[in-house]
């Protein structure tokens, strides 16, 4: 096994940095009002939009069905305690010009062309093209009941062609909706590049949240009011025995997941914070600018995680409020007819399309975003291992394109075979759950390696990236050992 380059020899490696390669004529000095600031932001709601998505739809509303209100302390913490992380890792990107994997390529320890880490983050992202498929299928679901005319005559075509196709078609209408979900992701994703994708995660983001929190506000007027003294047992930090698995994965999942912890350093790249700041030099002036623009990438995440963490607790509440009273547990073929519950029962069946429009916002943009974001990790990962090198940004661009193809379709067959979405998701949040000690490990051995006092963190900022550290290790541990146990028991 090769030893791992340094921080300076993976910088210097032209086949990994030469699509995200700095100069001088992109420096820009960063704006000094809020105002102006605020028109820079962008990459957190891009994270925003893949992060309110299957985990606050599916898993949270689950939880809060399952639970009640016990476990909003720990929806809360998910939202804040891994934006620490973020923050620092892309700090490093802005202030090294580096990806999270070139970064990571850096890392002591075993390699097989390229860091051990690297390799479990491939591991870890296949595993949740398993909540790829669930969002596909429940699109597809969505779908069917919002068009069951179109479904019938989509069925009826269909037995034109071959009569076994056509009752196929008949008993799972889901599935044609779900192909065709994938397929207009894929052209999407082939159509435009970063702005377009902000452009679009940002009108859905602000819709999802707007419909969720109104639907919230307004179950005071219904009858499934939000009563203060069962409210209020979701800050006792108790963890129900009974609610581990489903917890953990929820932690996995909600807030900044470990998908998102490696993909906001891309977007913040291709948003162009690295390439204003510039080639890292020992000048006084680089390192004005520097502090500057993380500034700028600061506020892109606290402000996103207020956009999320909003919509995240409004789909616990829901779940809370209205599913549990009921019985009702969002799972198997009739999970969004289920969920549509947390909105026709406290406020009437005309809500039942808002619902549906809204589920097709929340899961289509996480489809179109995590694909994004995946495919690009991807082209990464291959040059840095030497599976599939590219010397250039066409060559770059040609990769990432292939797999934003490659990984809907991927999706699709996985929902095929496994039909039942919460399990996907559940699946997918836990993988995510365990990765992120060691993406949080990393970001700090980096932060300790490569520190440069002048762009960083202040000492409170440091010590929270400890306590995340901490908090999300020993709820990793925590679930590990429950799901071992409770299997030797069996």
């Amino acid at each position: 096994m090769s030893q791992a380059p340094t921080a300076d020899d993976a910088l210097d490696r032209h086949e990994v940095i030469d699509y995200y390669a700095l100069d001088d004529k992109a420096i820009e000095n960063p704006p000094t009002s809020l105002l102006k600031s605020l028109t820079k932001i962008g990459p957190g709601l891009i994270l925003a939009g893949s992060i309110v998505g299957t985990g606050e739809l599916i898993a949270t509303t689950g939880l809060g069905a399952k639970e009640g209100y016990v476990l909003l302390w720990l929806i809360l913490l998910s939202c804040v305690i891994k934006v620490f992380v973020q923050v620092e890792l892309g700090r490093y990107a802005i202030t090294h010009g580096k990806t999270t994997l070139a970064a990571l390529d850096t890392l002591p320890g075993p390699r097989l062309g390229t860091s051990w880490l690297s390799w479990l983050w491939l591991f870890m992202m296949l595993t949740t093209q398993a909540q790829i498929g669930a969002m596909e299928g429940l699109v597809g679901q969505a779908a069917h009941m919002a068009f069951p005319g179109a479904s019938a005559a989509v069925a009826k075509f269909g037995a034109s062609i071959n009569p076994s196709f056509g009752d196929f078609l008949a008993k799972h209408p889901e599935h044609f909706w779900a192909t065709l979900t994938g397929l207009a992701a894929i052209a999407l994703l082939l159509s435009g590049g970063y702005r377009r994708l902000e452009k679009i995660t940002t009108a859905l983001v602000a819709f999802v949240t707007f419909v969720t929190v109104a639907c919230v506000l307004g179950l005071p007027f219904t009858d499934f009011p939000v009563k203060w003294d069962e409210l209020k047992t979701g800050f006792e930090f108790a963890m129900p025995v009974t609610g581990v698995f489903l917890a953990a994965s929820t932690f996995g999942i909600t807030g900044v997941g470990a998908s998102e912890l490696f993909a906001y350093p891309y977007w913040c790249i291709e948003k162009g914070y690295a390439r204003s700041v510039g080639p890292r030099d020992e000048s006084d002036s680089w390192a004005k600018r520097a502090r500057g623009w993380l500034r700028i990438m600061q506020l892109d995440a606290w402000f996103s995680m207020i956009v999320f963490t909003v919509a995240t607790v409004a789909f616990y509440i829901l779940g809370a409020a209205v599913l549990k009273p009921q019985g009702l547990i969002p799972q198997g073929s009739g999970m969004i007819e289920t969920l549509a519950q947390m909105y026709v029962k406290p406020l009437g069946t005309w809500t039942r399309e808002v619902f549906l429009v809204g589920a097709w916002a929340v899961l289509f943009k996480t489809l179109y975003v995590a694909t994004a974001g995946n495919s690009r990790l991807t082209a990464d990962f291959l040059n840095l291992a030497g599976l599939w090198r590219t010397h250039d940004v066409r060559g770059r661009e040609r990769t990432v394109s292939a797999f934003c193809v490659f990984y809907p379709l991927l999706a699709i067959f996985l929902f095929f075979a496994f039909p039942d979405p919460k399990t996907l998701v559940a699946i997918g949040g836990y993988a995510q759950s365990l990765m992120l000690p060691l993406i949080t490990g990393a970001a700090i051995f980096l932060r300790l390696r490569d520190a440069d006092r002048r762009v960083g963190p202040l000492f409170i900022t440091d010590i929270l990236v400890w306590i995340a550290f901490f908090s999300i290790s020993i709820v990793a541990s925590y679930s590990v050992y429950h799901l071992v146990t409770i299997n030797l028991l069996k």
